[in-house]
């Protein structure tokens, strides 16, 4: 499984949905997924970062070397996400990609959301969400719907991977 960086066209396309049947084909895709994203010290990771046009992605929110004051939250496979509700309280914090290696920038996100996803056994779950994890849905949506973090940011609010840490006092 390779990570598909940006310029590939997958990052840019809507991905698609499929039935709770059509999700038993993905077990061993899903399984592989998630370990390639905490292989890579994501919190998050879509099937379209390695070619797999699905409306699916994983959240797993966990302090690591990329994301070290992130909450601890288990990985959750969300299969058909939507967002029903978004606030209007917007916050801007930095984001990175396991996409777009190397770079982060400041990215306005809506503070709660609530949303709805299938889970593997075709339960429906609806939820609010807050905060980081909140940013990462919406991170993760976006990926689903062809926008990449940095189509969210102004380009004055960029930084390389080195300079984010400096400014963030992690070197």
């Amino acid at each position: 499984m390779i990570i598909a960086q940006l310029g590939n066209p997958i990052l840019r396309q809507q991905a698609k949905a499929l039935s709770t049947e059509q999700w038993k084909e993905y077990a061993t895709f899903f399984a592989d997924l998630e370990s390639l994203m905490l292989n890579h010290q994501g919190v998050g990771i879509a099937a379209p970062q390695v070619s797999e046009s699905l409306r699916a992605f994983i959240v797993a929110s966990s302090p690591n070397a990329r994301y070290p004051h992130a909450p601890a939250m288990a990985p959750t496979l969300m299969l058909n996400p939507e967002i029903y509700w978004m606030s209007e309280e917007k916050e801007k914090d930095w984001e990175g990609c396991l996409s777009i290696p190397g770079i982060r920038a400041l990215v306005p996100r809506s503070t709660k959301i609530s949303v709805g996803y299938e889970q593997f056994d075709g339960q429906k779950i609806r939820c609010e969400l807050s905060g980081f994890i909140a940013r990462i849905f919406q991170h993760e949506l976006d990926h689903l719907n062809g926008i990449v973090f940095l189509d969210r940011a102004d380009s004055h609010d960029y930084a390389t991977e080195a300079e984010y840490r400096k400014r963030l006092g992690l070197n």
